[in-house]
This record gives C-alpha cells, sequence and structure tokens, in this order.
C-alpha cells in the first residue's frame, strides 16, 4: 500500500466514523424531541422523560421513572395522590445523625388495599403501594381468586439498631430512618386472614400466595427478608427502601 492510498483509507475511516456520529446525534434529537413532544405517541409509561404513574403497567422504563420519583420529594407524593394513595403530610423528625423520617407521612391506604395508619417516609410509601398493585393484587386474584382488602403492619419508624439472631448489631437498623416497614399477612375481601407465621409453610394456594408475594417485593424493594432468612423474621416480611440487594 502506498502512502498517498494510506491517506486516504484514514481520511475515509475518519470521515465515515464522522458521518456515524453526526447520524447517531440527529436520532438522538428527533428521538428526544418526539419524547419530549406534549402530544409525543409514545404512551407515558414506555417514555422515560414523564413521571411515573403508579397504576400504568411495568415497561424497560418504569425502574428508571420510580427512581426519580424516590429521588424527588414532591414527585413521590404527587405520584402517590394520583393513584389515590392515603399518605398525608407531616413536618419531618428530626433526632439526630441516625434517628429520624424526612418526607415523613402517615399512611393509611395503599391503591386498593387499606392498612392501620403507621408513620414512614414517602419513598417507603412509594415503594410498598408499588408492590401492592402490581405484586399483591394479582396474585392474589390469581391464587386465591380475591382482591386482598388490607395488609398487616409491624410498624415502619423505630429509632433503633439492627437486630441478629446473635444479639443486637452495632450498626443502624433501617427503621431508625423509617426507610423500611415490616408486613406480618394480609385480610382478603372474602374474610380470610393469612399471616406469614401460620400460613407460610402450611399446604396451598395460601402459601404459595405468600411465597410469591414475598419474592415479588424484590422487585421493588432493594433488600427483602422474610421466614426463609431466620427465625426473626418468620412472622413478617422486612421489606427495605436502601440496601446491597438481598431478597431472602
Amino acid at each position: 500500500m502506498t502512502k498517498r492510498s494510506g491517506r486516504r483509507r484514514i481520511l475515509y475511516l475518519a470521515a465515515s466514523f464522522f458521518s456515524i456520529i453526526v447520524f447517531l446525534f440527529l436520532v438522538g434529537s428527533a428521538g428526544y424531541v418526539l419524547l419530549s413532544h406534549p402530544k409525543s405517541p409514545v404512551p407515558d409509561h414506555w417514555n422515560p422523560l414523564r413521571a411515573l404513574t403508579l397504576t400504568a403497567p411495568v415497561t424497560l422504563v418504569t425502574k428508571y421513572q420510580l427512581n426519580r420519583a424516590l429521588a424527588d420529594e414532591a414527585q413521590c407524593r404527587a405520584t402517590l395522590s394520583e393513584a389515590g394513595v392515603a399518605f398525608s403530610e407531616m413536618e419531618d423528625l428530626v433526632i439526630d445523625q441516625n434517628c429520624g423520617i424526612s418526607g415523613r407521612g402517615e399512611l393509611s391506604r395503599l391503591v386498593g388495599a387499606r392498612m392501620n395508619a403507621v408513620e414512614t417516609r414517602c419513598t417507603t410509601a412509594l415503594r410498598l403501594a408499588m408492590w401492592e398493585h402490581h405484586v399483591v393484587q394479582p396474585a392474589a386474584q390469581d391464587l386465591l381468586g380475591t382482591q386482598v382488602h388490607a395488609l398487616r403492619q409491624l410498624g415502619s419508624y423505630n429509632c433503633r439498631r439492627m437486630r441478629t439472631a446473635q444479639g443486637e448489631n452495632s450498626g443502624w437498623s433501617s427503621h431508625a430512618t423509617a426507610d423500611s416497614i415490616d408486613i406480618t399477612g394480609v385480610e382478603l375481601a372474602d374474610g380470610r386472614t393469612l399471616s406469614l407465621l401460620q400460613d407460610w409453610s402450611a399446604p396451598g394456594p395460601e402459601a404459595a400466595f405468600l411465597q410469591r408475594i414475598g419474592k415479588g417485593a424484590c422487585d421493588w424493594f432493594r433488600v427483602v427478608l422474610g421466614p426463609n432468612f431466620n427465625r426473626l423474621h418468620a412472622d413478617h416480611f422486612h421489606l427495605q427502601g436502601p440496601g446491597w440487594g438481598y431478597c431472602r
């Protein structure tokens, strides 16, 4: 290959690369305009530029929309309100660097199920509402032929250190900032009551339901602990927002 033909090849490759970059830029710009337009034909639940709609079908962009809502308290509260979730605003609770509740509110009703009023933070309420609507209610209809009327809970906020099977841990619990909530069971619309302590290992669809919703909680919470984890969780699901990603 001569020097001249070598230069031509280099120029050709450079021009081709530049053309590809320009093409991708134009495609990306056109895509952004399409997504950002008020009358975009892309459904909101497929559009990463749109706010999360709690009751919309779950798509590849739902987690991205959820993370945006979790990072913005105003958007978090608006998302809950739009879905009919009863989460009344309260002043933030400030105790010290380890304990308190930011984005504080009283949660008493999710999309389709009520619960005894519990103080928690908006991010926990939003994750719980996503779980209830997209996992709990479909599982109840599929496996039990009914709806969940209420969720039973042990609480969300508790200024304490972590507890382990060996005793109290030196680290602070996620309950100390209301970043988690403990669920003990459900009340069904047909009058039945299911609890993890009594029904987790019992034969029949009730156990299958509890096990499915426990596994499904991992789609919406980063840490999920239940009866399969240790004896401290034999009677409840520990559903935690922040964490390293653990589901058992």
